[in-house]
Formats: structure tokens, sequence, C-alpha cells
């Protein structure tokens, strides 16, 4: 099943759970990434069963080489034959042009300006979220005419911060780049809250139309989590405006 948001001014956004395509065990059903292991034929139908879902050409949605970084490309279509780019964010102007992210627990954020004509789709984990992929992501949108006033924010399904559990050191190093990403768990041991890092650097950008998912991937059976499973398949968020 796909969760679409329609908002009034023209922005999409779409997130999906596990269910509903051709992968088998242990990436039953939708796994959507295409560098986990699974068969490519199988990720293929399942892009194409997603996309044709929400009425886009499977062939025309815009995927990301993600590494955990801080990069952003500006795109006006599909990526040429060769190599995907190493980018955790991508941004564009083009009407119609879908762009997605692929997560597993990590953050994805999706972005939208109806008025300028501009929309993003980033991955923010926990290194993306330090490094800074969220301010960087709304930087490049407003380059391209983008007012964060008028940016429409969706977050999807992520581990929350009861769930993801880290070293002490480690909470530390993030609170102190992002200090509302400062968690316990739910038993009481240092966690890091990337949702709520990402969605406070937003609010310090000046972005004041956001939502965010209330599924944490790690405890729900219907969305896949890296961190329970270790090896399993990929969940998509995706962000386009209509065509004018």
């Amino acid at each position: 099943m796909i969760s679409e948001q329609h908002h009034a001014s023209g922005a999409h956004f779409a997130f999906t759970d596990r269910w509903g395509g051709v992968s088998a065990v242990p990436y039953e059903e939708l796994n959507l990434g295409g560098a986990v292991g699974d068969d490519p034929a199988a990720v293929r139908e399942n892009r194409a069963r997603a996309a044709r879902s929400l009425g886009l050409a499977p062939e025309g949605v815009v995927w990301m080489n993600q590494v955990h970084g801080r990069d952003v490309a500006v795109v006006d279509g599909p990526w040429a034959d060769g190599p995907v780019p190493a980018v955790d964010a991508v941004v564009t102007t083009r009407p119609g042009l879908a762009l997605a992210v692929l997560t597993a627990d990590c953050t994805p954020v999706l972005l939208a300006d109806p008025v300028a004509g501009v929309a993003a789709a980033a991955h923010a984990g926990r290194p993306g979220l330090v490094a800074g992929v969220v301010p960087a992501v709304v930087e490049a949108m407003a380059a391209l005419g983008a007012d964060p006033v008028r940016i429409t924010a969706r977050t999807g399904p992520a581990v929350c911060g009861r769930c993801y559990e880290v070293p002490a050191d480690m909470r530390e190093a993030v609170a102190a780049v992002v200090p509302q990403a400062y968690a316990e768990t739910s038993w009481g041991t240092p966690a890091v809250d990337v949702v709520a890092g990402v969605h406070a650097q937003l609010v310090a950008l000046g972005v004041r139309d956001l939502a965010r998912s209330a599924v944490c991937t790690l405890e729900s059976p219907d969305h896949y989590s890296y961190r329970r499973d270790r090896t399993t398949g990929r969940l998509a968020g995706y962000v386009w405006l209509e065509s004018r």
C-alpha cells in the first residue's frame, strides 16, 4: 500500500510500505532498493508497480545513489545511461518530474514550493543529519527561487527516537550539532531522534508547513527496517509537482 498526500497547492507526496510487490523473502514484497541483494527484475517490477499506482511513468522517476552525505544535485530528468551520481538530495524545477528517496530506518524528506515550482527529496540518516543534508537541500531550493516560508515539508516512516539506540558518545556527538536529536530509548539507554533533528533544522531554516509520519519502521512489520532485520528491502518516498 502507498500513502499519498495531495496538497492543494499542487504538490504531491507519497510513501510506500512493504506490501504489493513481487520480491521474495527476505525482501517481501515491495522492495524498491536496487542495491540490497534482491533480484533486479523484481525491483524493476516493483518500481513500475509503485509508479503506475501513483500515475507516474516508471522510467521517468529520478532515483539516487545515496551515501549518507550532503551533496545535492539539480535535475531536469532521469539520469543518462551510466552510474547514478552519489548524492543524498535531488532538486528539480520540472513540473511532473517525480523525485524518489530510498530508506529503511533513515528519514525520507520531501519538500516542495509550488509557487516557485521547486521540489526536492532528501535522504537524512544520522550521518546526513550531522553533515547538513537538510540545510543543503533547502539552500539549493532557495537558489532556484524557493522561499522557505512557502515550502511544504513531509517526512515519512523512519526509526523513532525511542528505538534508535546508540552509544552515549555518539548521542553526544550528534546532539552537539543538532541538540533536538538527543533522545532516550523506551528502555532508558542513549538514543538519537533523527526525525526530530530534521524537523528542528527545517524550522530553523524558516519552514513552517511540516508534517511527519507516525510510523516507526523498527516497530512496524509493515515497513522495512535495517536495524531490525539487516538484510531487507527499501521503502521509497516520492515528490512531484503538478504539470502546469
